[in-house]
């Protein structure tokens, strides 16, 4: 296994800090639970990553992967939560503004980049644990074959947010049934998201 690199994490805690400030920006009303439970949830993550970091070369990380994972599918819960209380306003013409309803669309869009760019760096094997592990694969990246190359936490954010963009995968496909069914849920809530917001401002300029 080889560790990875401290600027890596740096960069995770960096992303999931604006998630957490994405969460701020929701309105009360299209926000499951109090105020600050999924942003404190991104919180414990960031300290997850900062508290392995040192402990990379050390043993194994069962623990951390199992918290980790669950922390991840809470948040991914919360921001699918978020949406449907979201496609429930818009069904009610509920007298929110369109400037929430548009600035709540696009932190769950976002939130959904991010959240999945982690389940992907998590479940391919560095993550929490802070090890790349070869013999362990659940993308197909195209520089795969390069036996000095390793994906960073940056290459599953972009094939995140290739995911949802483009619904579908783009340069970067996936392995296994797990990785597929991880791809088809958050294709599924960015059209839903990008829908609702195409609805909304066609709305407005109607």
């Amino acid at each position: 296994m080889l560790p990875i690199d401290r600027k890596e994490l740096w960069i995770a805690e960096l992303t999931l800090l604006a998630a957490a400030g994405l969460q701020l920006t929701i309105s009360d009303r299209l926000r499951i639970g109090p105020k600050y439970l999924v942003a404190i949830l991104l919180l414990l993550l960031i300290f997850g990553i900062a508290f392995t970091a040192p402990r990379r070369h050390i043993g194994k990380a069962t623990s951390h992967t199992t918290i980790s994972t669950l922390l991840i599918g809470i948040v991914s819960m919360a921001n699918a939560g978020e949406l449907a209380l979201l496609v429930n306003a818009l069904i009610h013409n509920t007298d929110l503004p369109g400037k929430s309803l548009l600035t709540g669309a696009l932190a769950i869009f976002l939130t959904n980049i991010i959240v999945f760019g982690l389940w992907y760096w998590e479940l391919d094997s560095p993550g929490l644990i802070g090890r790349h592990d070869k013999n362990k694969r659940h993308f197909q990246f195209p520089q795969g074959n390069t036996a000095s190359w390793n994906p960073l936490f940056f290459d599953y954010l972009y094939t995140s947010l290739t995911n949802a963009t483009a619904f579908s995968p783009t340069d970067t496909m996936p392995l296994t049934h797990f990785t597929k069914l991880l791809m088809s849920l958050q294709a599924i809530v960015s059209l839903v998201t990008v829908v609702l917001v195409t609805a909304r401002a066609v709305n407005i300029l109607g």
